[in-house]
Parts: C-alpha cells; sequence; structure tokens
C-alpha cells in the first residue's frame, strides 16, 4: 500500500472513519473542503481570462497549484507524527473530513418526509439544494429521481471513491480525490468559459473515478434483490451506461437504478432549458419512497466494501501467520 499500512490497519481505520461521519456528521464550521472550495474559486478567478490561447495548459497549472501542495501538506502531516496512534488519528480524521455518508442522508431523506407528507413546495424547496436543475415546478416524479440520482452518483463520489483512494493511499489519498472530485464539480462544466480551463479537472477526475465507479456499479448489481435484480441491474449497466455524457456516472446511475427497479433518468430543465438525457434503470417511475431505497442501497453498499475489506485483512493475516 502506498499509505505504508498494513490493509489490517487501513481495514481498522475505515470502520473508524466511517462511524466518526455517521456519528458527527458534516463539520458546520470551517469546514476543510468548504475552504478549498473558496481557494479553488479564487485560482479559477484569477487565471481563467477568457479568450487566452493557452487556457488548457493554464487549466493542468490551476488545477496542480490547487490540490498537490495539499496533498503534500498532508502527507507531511502524517509522515511528521511520530507516534503510531497519532498516525492513525490523523488519517481517520482526513478520512472523515472527505466522506459525505450522513451528509447525502440528512440531504434527501427529508426530501422523502416532504413529499410522504404531500408538501411538494417543501420537497423543491429541499431539492434546489442538492442540484442544480430547476425544481421550481418539479413533479413527485421528477424531484424523486433527482435525489435518488444524487445519491446513486454521490454514494461513489463520497464515499466509495474515497474509501477506495483511502486503500491506497491512506488519508492523504482521500485527500487527493476529494479535491479532484471538487474541482470537477467546479470546473468541468462544457461551458465557453470552463471548456478549455476545466478540461484538465474533469479529465483527471475520470482517471481517479474510473475503477471507484465500476466498483461501485458493481456493488450495486450485487445488492439487488433476487436473481431477477441482479440481472435487471447487470443489463441496465451494460446497455445504458454507453449513453451517459459521464463516464462513470453512467455505469453507477444506471446498475443503481436497475438494482431499486425504477425509472431514472429523462428530461430535466437546467438554467431555464430542458435537457434530454438517456434513461436510466428499467420498471415503473420513481416515487417519494424510493429515495428511501436508494439511500438503504448505498448505506448497505457501504457494509458490503467495510467487510470486504475486513475479510481481506484477516485473510492476509492468515496467509502471514
Amino acid at each position: 500500500m502506498l499509505s505504508g499500512l498494513s490493509f489490517s490497519a487501513i481495514a481498522l481505520l475505515m470502520v473508524a472513519g466511517v462511524l466518526l461521519d455517521l456519528w458527527w456528521g458534516e463539520v458546520r464550521r470551517w469546514h476543510p473542503l468548504v475552504g478549498f472550495g473558496n481557494w479553488a474559486i479564487a485560482l479559477e478567478r484569477g487565471l481563467n481570462r477568457n479568450g487566452q490561447r493557452f487556457a488548457r495548459a493554464v487549466g493542468v497549472l490551476a488545477w496542480m497549484l490547487a490540490v498537490l501542495p495539499i496533498t503534500a501538506l498532508a502527507a507531511l502531516l502524517v509522515w511528521a507524527l511520530a507516534m503510531p496512534l497519532a498516525q492513525a488519528a490523523a488519517h481517520v480524521l482526513m478520512l472523515y473530513v472527505c466522506l459525505g455518508m450522513r451528509s447525502l442522508r440528512d440531504h434527501n431523506l427529508p426530501i422523502a418526509d416532504a413529499l410522504a407528507r404531500h408538501d411538494l413546495p417543501g420537497a423543491r424547496r429541499l431539492t434546489s439544494y442538492i442540484v442544480s436543475r430547476d425544481t421550481t415546478s418539479a413533479s413527485e416524479v421528477e424531484l424523486t429521481k433527482a435525489s435518488a440520482e444524487s445519491l446513486l452518483e454521490n454514494g461513489n463520489d463520497a464515499v466509495f471513491g474515497t474509501l477506495f483512494w483511502f486503500m491506497i493511499g491512506g488519508g492523504p489519498g482521500a485527500v487527493l480525490f476529494r479535491m479532484a472530485n471538487t474541482l470537477d464539480a467546479m470546473w468541468g462544466y462544457r461551458t465557453p468559459r470552463f471548456l478549455q480551463f476545466g478540461c484538465a479537472a474533469a479529465r483527471i477526475d475520470d482517471a481517479l473515478n474510473y475503477i471507484p465507479a465500476r466498483l461501485t456499479a458493481l456493488s450495486y448489481v450485487l445488492l439487488a434483490p433476487g436473481l431477477q435484480g441482479k440481472r435487471r441491474a447487470w443489463q441496465c449497466w451494460r446497455a445504458q451506461a454507453p449513453a451517459w455524457d459521464s463516464p462513470n456516472a453512467g455505469p453507477v446511475m444506471s446498475s443503481g437504478a436497475g438494482a431499486l427497479g425504477v425509472q431514472l433518468g429523462g428530461a430535466a430543465i437546467y438554467h431555464g432549458e430542458v435537457e434530454y438525457r438517456p434513461t436510466l434503470g428499467d420498471g415503473p417511475p420513481a416515487i417519494g419512497a424510493d429515495i428511501q431505497r436508494a439511500w438503504k442501497l448505498v448505506a448497505r453498499t457501504t457494509v458490503l466494501w467495510l467487510a470486504v475489506a475486513g475479510a481481506v485483512a484477516v485473510l492476509m493475516e492468515l496467509a502471514h501467520a
């Protein structure tokens, strides 16, 4: 492991990080990722000049300035801590800061509750906090699609991709991944301002997320109910993912929708214009109760990943005994 930790230690620290996230939740004030976002905004404003000739190269430079110094500081902190217990605590705290499992629950389940009460205005307001699409006149089906898609995709970005890179590089690996993912969310737009400048951020995130996204999609397939559900999730992944713009969101959301047995994707309003997206999943249109089911799928996948990591750690210990 690049982190220098044994796999047994990594598995234990993963469990500790997830439990800390579920218990403590998101940092309310002075969240490091919020601070990083502010740093990225300042960098982009200072370096991204309209019409500049070398926008792609400047985007690469901006990505390096944003990510590499902080990753190096995280690695230096772990190295500088001489006591193993202090090093372990640093790894766990870095993982905790990068995870967003409880945040996913706290932002999405209230939408399901509002829909259960037939409170469409409340559900629209809550959904507008987590997606960029227009929710002003969204129906229950449209709100459910927005929330379920966010849960499935961000389950990969905020949980499983983070855990994967923690297994590779410990706390600094998780920090690197989450910063790269954040820059993609901020700079990876195909707009005149970001098409060239944000190209590096989008491509680097695609590369870092390639394996985690497919492991997430496979996990959704394995956890689909029954043999028929697993077959449906697999078929949705293989048939629908290639049509999706994002090479990583496609497998994750198509397999997740297939596992849930509902239909996601389709038309959505962004910035006043209807965007026609490919269909995801197979089954009836999603309804409010499916948000809870999507959350449970993410939660079960987290348990699966921790269980697999623990099992691998035990087998490696037995092999070296």
